[in-house]
């Protein structure tokens, strides 16, 4: 975008100007970092009043006052700009996930180049004055025009939401859990870690010489963990599947072999997992600079679903979110455009979700579409095209036209943008935590968090359920 100041003589009295910005949980651990203000209650994840919850957190107050300055140094009077005084009045708390508008208005020209300006800031919805003030600046006397720097980005807390969700699932009972063909460091490292942060009691289903192998090559010991020697593959997944029969596993992990071999025994008929709905993959993605986690699907099993099939993919990841704390998940179904077109079967299918979650034939969630990606997860991208809904521009699931889109925008996440991702299986009896081949240890402790929180939400309702009956 091309900037171009006013200089102290273009200044009129009454001259306006105005940004709007979402404050982000990110910015606070930016600004934290630059002012050496560490305000726990100005940090996510703090419980201040110690009730067992997170507080909501809110912005210091000097990050707000901070917005006014992108005001004047960018567009009015804009480049050359410089302060002589500012005063701040705050009337209320600004919170992570607010949407900010922040306006200045001339109101007097003093001498050669000083300006006053009156400063506001406002909470958008509801709407609610924040601040105000007055602000006095040298007004540049030569005009410049420039390109808006690109500013180089912050990659902040890395793995502050799966830290968040091992923490969580640190609190609950060790899930039992069936790790087909442990073989490899990877995928022994991921449940030997994941049972030190007694997520999980592992029983190891596959070759015991290549799982010892593997334990040697970690360093780590496998003694007091139950293992089930067999060699194939095959017969190791349905073991796994048999296990969960039995009840003694609660869920089943893949570990160093292909995934149709561990869904094929997952979906025999006999002792069988179905669960009525499809078998649909979600992942759970840490993504450096988004506020919450973002939930992708289907990336992995269906190919090409269906209307009927996509149903079965929005409900499980609506109910996966839920499990991991979004009380109302967002869920942006994906396409090339964000209208809808005959000519674009996903725009069409996503028109028709959306109508069905209105209807309450999808439940729990919110669900808008057709959403291009770039106004399914970016409020400014979402405001540019005109799109007005609780969605759009934040959405917590983005639900992909087939695997191609899915895994491609899954990767692009992990290899771009330095996200990290756990994945699930859902609409299964159990969840199955099912990883690449490739995952790192620290992955499959996600997933293994990941599982634990929701098996447990389950289960706890089920009891409810029981006990009320």
């Amino acid at each position: 975008m091309k900037r171009e100041n006013k200089t102290f003589d273009e200044l009129n009295v009454g001259d306006a100007a105005e940004l709007r910005r979402v404050c982000t949980a990110d910015d606070l651990y930016v600004f934290a970092s630059a002012s050496g203000n560490h305000n726990p209650s100005h940090l996510p994840g703090y419980d201040l009043d110690h009730d067992g919850k997170p507080d909501e957190v809110t912005a210091p107050s000097m990050w707000v006052g901070s917005l006014i300055s992108a005001v004047l140094g960018n567009i009015l009077p804009g480049a050359g700009t410089r302060y002589k005084s500012q005063t701040f009045e705050f009337l209320g708390r600004a919170k992570a996930g607010d949407d900010l508008v922040v306006r200045v208005r001339l109101t007097e020209k003093r001498g050669t180049d000083e300006a006053v300006f009156a400063t506001f800031v406002y909470r958008e919805k509801p709407e609610e004055l924040l601040l105000q003030g007055e602000a006095v600046v040298f007004a540049p006397c030569k005009k410049l025009s420039y390109e808006e720097h690109d500013i180089p980005g912050l990659l902040v807390q890395r793995h502050r939401h799966f830290d968040a969700l091992v923490d969580k699932a640190e609190t609950l009972p060790p899930l039992s859990l069936a790790v087909v063909a442990p073989e490899e460091p990877n995928s022994l490292g991921g449940a030997v870690l994941a049972a030190r942060h007694s997520l999980i009691v592992p029983i190891l289903i596959g070759d015991r010489a290549k799982i010892a192998a593997a334990a040697q090559e970690i360093g780590e010991s496998i003694e007091d963990f139950e293992i089930i020697d067999l060699a194939d593959h095959a017969a190791a997944a349905n073991k796994a599947v048999d296990l969960v029969a039995e009840g003694r596993a609660k869920a089943v992990m893949k570990g160093h072999l292909h995934t149709d071999e561990l869904l094929r025994a997952a979906l025999r008929k006999e002792n069988g997992l179905r669960a009525g709905r499809r078998f649909t993959h979600i992942f759970v993605m840490d993504v450096p600079g988004v506020a919450h986690p973002l939930l992708v699907t289907d990336a992995a099993i269906n190919i090409m679903p269906d209307l009927p099939t996509k149903v079965d993919i929005v409900q499980n990841a609506i109910d996966l979110a839920i499990s991991l704390g979004i009380a109302e998940p967002k869920v942006g179904v994906l396409s090339a455009v964000e209208t809808v077109n005959p000519q674009i079967p996903s725009s069409v299918d996503a028109a028709l979700l959306s109508k069905m979650a209105e209807r309450g034939q999808i439940k729990g969630g919110l669900v808008d579409g057709p959403l291009a990606m770039d106004n399914a997860i970016d409020l400014a991208a979402a405001r540019t095209k005109g799109i007005t809904s609780p969605v759009a521009g934040r959405a917590e699931v983005l639900v992909v036209p087939n695997l191609d889109a899915g895994n491609m925008i899954a990767k692009q996440l992990t290899y771009v943008s330095h996200a990290e991702g756990a994945g699930l299986v859902m609409g299964a009896k159990v969840p199955i935590i099912l990883t690449s081949r490739a995952d790192s240890s620290e992955a499959r402790l996600a997933s293994c968090a990941v599982a634990a929180i929701h098996h447990a939400r389950i289960a706890g309702e089920k009891a409810k359920e029981a006990h009320g009956s």
